[in-house]
């Protein structure tokens, strides 16, 4: 298995967990009180928008060749950590607004 393909599997897995994450929030939601729904649901929207990034990301190194892999290699990877971090961020100031995980 090549290295991009490792990337590719491992954001895949990523997105997965994402979208995971996304759904119990929804739910979670669900159930808020009235305070808490418009604050869920604005979370809710910047937790896909990063998903959304992360996949064009993760398109955009599936379509790249082996050879031009190494080209975008470091500029991919950059803008992974940052996308991984605005959603670690963005779940964590949600789960800091409700008192739950």
């Amino acid at each position: 298995m090549s290295e991009r393909q490792k990337h590719v599997d491992t954001m895949k897995a990523k997105i997965d967990e994402w979208n995971n994450d996304i759904d119990e929030i929804e739910k979670k939601a669900k159930n808020a009180s009235a305070d808490l729904t418009e604050e869920y649901q604005n979370q809710i929207g910047a937790l896909k928008k990063q998903r959304d990034e992360a996949f064009v990301k993760l398109e955009e190194i599936q379509n790249t060749t082996d050879s031009a892999w190494q080209d975008v290699k470091s500029g991919a990877e950059d803008a992974w950590d940052a996308i991984s971090h605005a959603f670690s961020s963005a779940k964590e100031k949600l789960f800091d607004k409700t008192g739950s995980k």
